[in-house]
């Protein structure tokens, strides 16, 4: 069986990707949860994932049902690739050429693009940040250029009730946490792409995800720039 390794629910959008692909495709894993306490070299956080990942972060993926000894894949992207190669039966990938096509062309825009929304909106699932996210939008370019192209790629889907690339594949398990920041940080989208934010919200395990993630209670002061007090933490 496999095991993911992941970090935080509440902050970890890289350990979401693979999560809740493996969820909707009903792939059985076992997870191990490393709870973020810094990023430092002899952090325990960094002494954990080093075990295994020898980037030392999250996620990563363990295959353990080889003859010649785990496996192990780390980078979202590459373990996402790898469960695809390993169940055809589950079309991660979309099967329509053109759409797989289209899929990996914005997960790998979503892999390594869109710095100002990483850097100014990190994900925060339990925050209400309405107020930071208007503040935000009224002073970062960068960040209303991002939002725009994302919004373009969401309003792209082949129909309004269709997932990013027709039925859920890859490329909606990367988009899943930007849903995430815009619910928090209530970042101005079209009609459209709020139907599909509403879609992805709905999902089984995107709902199990929010509710795993409200009940970790671990305020992590580092991936809390908008919230300093445990204080405000709790008032939620």
């Amino acid at each position: 069986m496999y095991q993911l390794l992941i970090g935080n629910k509440n902050y970890s959008t890289w350990s979401m990707r693979p999560w809740i692909l493996l969820k909707q495709a009903g792939i059985p894993f076992q997870e191990q949860l490393i709870q973020f306490d810094s990023f430092e070299a002899d952090s325990q956080f960094k002494t954990e994932i080093l075990k295994l990942n020898p980037t030392g972060k999250v996620p990563a993926l363990v295959d353990g049902d080889l003859v010649d000894g785990d496996l192990v894949v780390w980078d979202t992207l590459a373990i996402c690739e790898y469960l695809a190669e390993q169940h055809p039966e589950h079309a991660l990938w979309p099967q329509d050429k053109t759409l797989r096509a289209r899929a990996r062309c914005i997960s790998a825009e979503m892999h390594s693009s869109f710095q100002g929304l990483r850097n100014l909106c990190p994900m925060n699932v339990e925050a209400e940040l309405t107020h930071i996210g208007k503040q935000l939008w009224a002073e970062h370019a960068q960040l209303r250029a991002d939002v725009a192209r994302i919004d373009q790629i969401w309003s792209e889907r082949p129909d309004d009730d269709s997932f990013l690339c027709g039925e859920f594949s890859i490329a909606d398990a990367f988009y899943a946490p930007v849903v995430m920041r815009f619910d928090c940080y209530k970042l101005p989208i079209s009609a459209s792409s709020q139907s599909y934010m509403q879609k992805i919200l709905a999902l089984p395990s995107v709902q199990q995800w929010i509710a795993e993630a409200r009940q970790e209670q671990k305020f992590v002061l580092f991936d809390e720039p908008y919230r300093q007090h445990r204080e405000e933490f709790l008032k939620g």
